[in-house]
């Protein structure tokens, strides 16, 4: 059931909504209680909940709960059940956050620009691109668990695949019979583009410092014995800008949110007693 309140024009129009009523001088729009609800104060309200001021039907039916719920809210505000410090620390915390919200908001869009954004990425160029190299190998694996007799068997079977590379047998049928990579093995032993030191690091390092066609002697790493081709030339990769845009927009607005947050609690002595 609705609480009866005193509206100043009788029915909810779109002369009300507009700020008019039957004296030219009243700027209220309703009453409640002994509260006159100003249309500067409705009007403010209908811009937080982002309705367009030309929305008069929209405005109509907001005013209905707008004024409800002020008139509910007077009415409990001095219940017991209404805990009145908890209530007052309540809404001057949401006042704090909202303020501090707010402020950074525009701050920030202020500040990290499309056009700085941009920038950041024309001037960092090294952060965005990568080297790469097409490589094969052959897999001996290994685990900690060998002795140390069971891991020279296993690199003397990696040393024979080698030595069978270096006579110009097909590195493909080579790995096709001794890589114990099964899934890498089915294509000849390409495992594809490798990112310079997104992988072991002695892996990485070894792929890295051959030329094309060149066959590793076999080297270890944590899964194994490896012997290593390189199938095409390294390359640097660079990402585009729409796919890295949104990760530096982000960055920039942390890096700028601390500055900026240092900066103001610089402004104010804070002392703990």
């Amino acid at each position: 059931m609705k609480l009866h309140y005193t509206v100043l024009s009788l029915m909810l129009t779109g002369a009300l909504i507009a700020g008019c009523s039957n004296d030219p001088g009243d700027k209220s729009v309703a009453q409640v209680g002994s509260k006159k609800i100003s249309q500067q104060e409705y009007d403010d309200y209908l811009k937080f909940k982002r309705v367009p001021a030309q929305d008069t039907d929209r405005s109509e039916r907001l005013l209905d709960d707008y004024l409800e719920r002020e008139a509910i809210s007077a009415q409990v505000a001095d219940s017991d059940y209404i805990d009145a410090q908890m209530a007052e620390v309540e809404v001057n915390e949401f006042r704090k956050q909202m303020l501090i919200s707010r402020y950074f908001e525009s701050y920030l869009n202020d500040r990290v620009s499309e056009e700085a954004v941009q920038n950041y990425y024309n001037t960092h160029k090294g952060e965005f691109q990568t080297e790469q190299v097409k490589v094969a190998h052959i897999l001996i694996r290994t685990n900690d668990k060998m002795s140390e007799a069971e891991r020279k068997a296993r690199l003397t079977l990696a040393q024979e695949a080698y030595g069978k590379a270096r006579t110009d047998k097909s590195f493909e049928e080579l790995a096709e019979q001794y890589s114990e990579d099964k899934v890498s093995a089915k294509q000849g032993g390409v495992i594809g583009w490798i990112k310079r030191g997104a992988i072991d690091p002695v892996f990485s390092e070894k792929v890295f410092s051959l030329v094309v066609n060149e066959i590793s002697e076999p080297f270890a790493t944590p899964f194994g014995f490896h012997v290593v081709k390189v199938v095409e030339a390294a390359r640097i990769v660079k990402t585009p800008y729409e796919k890295v845009k949104g990760d530096i927009r982000y960055r920039l607005r942390q890096e700028a949110k601390q500055a900026e947050w240092e900066r103001l609690l610089s402004q104010v002595k804070i002392e703990k007693k």
